[in-house]
């Protein structure tokens, strides 16, 4: 039986380039919806669970483009709260080789940037859920999008619900300043803490004794800074996805998980070529939801994680576009890629 997941934050508006055509060559751009938390609610309700994305977008066309996006994969849209004027726009060149790819933001003053309090009723949208999930996006959008990452974490956890945060810290909308003196506060509501090495540096003033520009991902290096987390902000599990970068399309990819008592590290996937990396992380915070909610620990939750995630690297858009069967099979050992008929 599905559990009740709810996640807060922006849907955009994404037009990427068609193919590896850079911005300059562009005459078209191909059109999706996506953004941190709705990739994750869209994961879940691939899972089979109810979810919930909340979020305000207005009343116009475009608005509602976006909300047929996420109902079209089964996410339930009953708290997205319409008005405002703009859904945010980011425009995707998807780069290859040794070219990165590359995101340009146009969200300032979207509907979520400037929606207020009154939008939602927090306490009626917890009721009943097992899961909520926010990342550090939703507070960099806009001071008042912070004060309702604030009041819905408050609302969580006064019906007893799961807090999950992935830290994602994003510079093109906040400095590391900003981003510690809103993210700290709220890690007091936080049970499972999601973050590569320098989300938590930037995020929460963490550093780990690891080079990781030059893919020098040793685990040893996290377990002191996990405990440190651990110790300082009292998360049930701290999880980290650990990402060799050889190039736009060449990744290493696997995945950390801390429960206060013992370590464990996930098996390493070799992805190349990657075909699309944006909701990457995305996914694998949907996968680890799936995971801690039903596995019997948190080995098989994180195995089934970096699963997911590294599927997601073959998906084109935002969204984590597959089934539980399917991350099984790949967690299981089946990384053929043979047609099955």
């Amino acid at each position: 039986m599905g559990k009740k997941v709810v996640t807060l934050g922006e849907i955009m508006l994404r037009l990427s380039t068609p193919g590896n055509t850079r911005f300059v060559q562009s005459d078209s751009f191909d059109v999706v919806y996506g953004g941190g938390e709705a990739n994750v609610a869209v994961s879940c309700a691939n899972y089979g669970h109810d979810a919930y994305f909340v979020t305000k977008l207005p009343k116009h066309e475009i608005g509602q483009s976006a909300v047929n996006a996420l109902r079209k994969y089964g996410v339930k849209t009953d708290f997205i709260a319409r008005g405002g004027d703009r859904v945010g726009i980011y425009y995707l060149e998807t780069g290859a080789s040794m070219r990165p790819s590359k995101v340009i933001y146009d969200r300032a003053h979207s509907a979520i940037a400037e929606a207020d309090a009154a939008d939602f009723d927090f306490d009626a949208i917890m009721e009943g859920a097992d899961w909520f999930h926010w990342s550090g996006i939703t507070p960099a959008i806009s001071d008042k999008a912070a004060e309702l990452t604030r009041l819905a974490c408050e609302a969580a956890k006064r019906h007893g619900v799961t807090v999950s945060v992935d830290l994602n810290f994003r510079k093109k909308l906040w400095t590391k300043e900003k981003a510690q003196s809103i993210m700290k506060p709220l890690m007091q509501f936080v049970d499972v803490c999601i973050g590569n090495e320098e989300d938590a540096e930037l995020c929460l003033g963490f550093k780990p004794d690891a080079d990781v520009e030059a893919g020098h991902t040793d685990a040893e290096g996290y377990k002191g800074i996990f405990q440190q987390m651990m110790k300082e902000f009292g998360f049930k599990y701290v999880v980290s996805t650990l990402r060799e970068s050889f190039s736009a399309t060449h990744n290493g990819w696997k995945a950390m998980i801390y429960n206060g008592e013992e370590f464990y590290t996930s098996k390493r996937y070799d992805i190349d070529p990657i075909i699309d990396r944006v909701g990457g992380g995305d996914s694998f915070s949907g996968g680890i939801i799936h995971g801690l909610m039903t596995k019997p620990n948190q080995g098989e939750a994180l195995e089934f994680a970096v699963a997911a995630s590294a599927l997601k690297h073959t998906i084109n858009g935002d969204f984590n576009l597959v089934s539980v069967e399917e991350v099984e099979a790949l967690a299981g050992g089946d990384a053929s890629g043979r047609v099955q008929r």
